[in-house]
């Protein structure tokens, strides 16, 4: 088959395989980033988080993982044609898969991607966030997972996020009993689980920059009075920015702060994740903090491509 007739075909081959996947994602009941609706003077703190885990369960369903792989089909298949400067991977739980946003489905990237192309920047972006991972999770799915292998091997910038659900978990299973010696000795393991997850991901591409988005607190609308719950917040934020920090590929973005601006709503009906403003804000930190890696980028492309047009005569 010759070139031109191949293209012709892969480019028939592609349309129709877009206009089948938006056909499914029209007539098929949406569920990834529905949201719990409990309010928080109603229930107590061991029903909160029993609601959102078991949405967390709900939404893992067949349909939903039938979705995502025809998303990375229709990925792989455009990247045929089309060629990015930047690669961008993204892993993480909910605030990676975007929860909570149900306007533009993908949170902080959805910013993050806007006004990276309103920047100039050829930037291909791949979302593995999913709801309820906690850190031992997302280290599982990357090592079984080949598509976020390939995505982190080709990638210029990997985002993280973890950890919320480890906490999560911690409240979950000691409820009758919230002492904060509990949480200072789960940290220690958190703290591990955060280094074997750096290192994991930089085995598969030692150049990438990975940065580790921090997290919020979650339980502030719901339980403001419990004033132990934001100090062990402040510490396992600090511990992953020591964490990260500590390795030359290694950063991390705090987002603590943009969460207790007064006045303004940034979380969706569950009070629980962010809505699309708190995650327009989540995506415009995140492109304040990679933005000088990518002006580096591009300089290193801008000298390649000038050592390249050297010629000798």
């Amino acid at each position: 088959m010759s070139r031109r007739r191949k293209k012709m075909f892969l480019g028939f081959a592609l349309s129709a395989f877009i206009i089948g996947v938006f056909l499914f994602l029209i007539f098929r009941p949406n569920r990834i980033n529905l949201t719990t609706t409990t309010e928080p003077e109603q229930e107590p703190i061991d029903e909160v988080i029993d609601q959102v885990e078991n949405m967390d369960e709900e939404v893992q369903s067949t349909t939903n993982d039938l979705s995502q792989n025809l998303k990375e089909a229709v990925d792989q298949t455009i990247s045929v044609f089309v060629q990015n400067d930047y690669h961008i991977s993204a892993i993480g739980d909910s605030l990676t898969q975007g929860v909570g946003d149900e306007i533009n489905s993908d949170g902080y990237l959805t910013t993050l991607k806007r006004r990276l192309t309103d920047m100039d920047y050829r930037v291909r972006i791949e979302n593995f966030g999913k709801r309820g991972n906690r850190t031992d999770q997302l280290i599982e799915r990357i090592e079984e997972e080949s598509a976020i292998q390939r995505s982190i091997r080709r990638a210029d910038i990997v985002l993280l996020t973890a950890g919320a659900n480890d906490i999560m978990q911690i409240v979950r299973e000691n409820i009758l009993n919230l002492d904060e010696d509990i949480f200072d000795l789960e940290l220690d393991h958190y703290e591990e689980r955060l280094i074997d997850l750096y290192e994991l991901i930089n085995s598969y591409n030692e150049d990438a920059e990975i940065y580790l988005i921090g997290f919020y607190n979650p339980f502030e609308s719901y339980f403001n009075d419990i004033e132990a719950l934001e100090d062990i917040l402040i510490k396992w934020n600090e511990t992953g920015e020591t964490v990260f920090e500590s390795y030359p590929n290694g950063h991390f973005i705090p987002i603590h702060d943009l969460f207790q601006i007064n006045q303004i709503n940034l979380l969706a009906d569950d009070n629980f994740h962010p809505n699309e403003t708190g995650y327009s804000l989540m995506g415009a930190r995140v492109l304040n903090s990679i933005e000088p890696m990518l002006e580096n980028l591009a300089a290193e492309q801008d000298i390649d491509n000038d050592d390249e047009g050297i010629s000798m005569e």
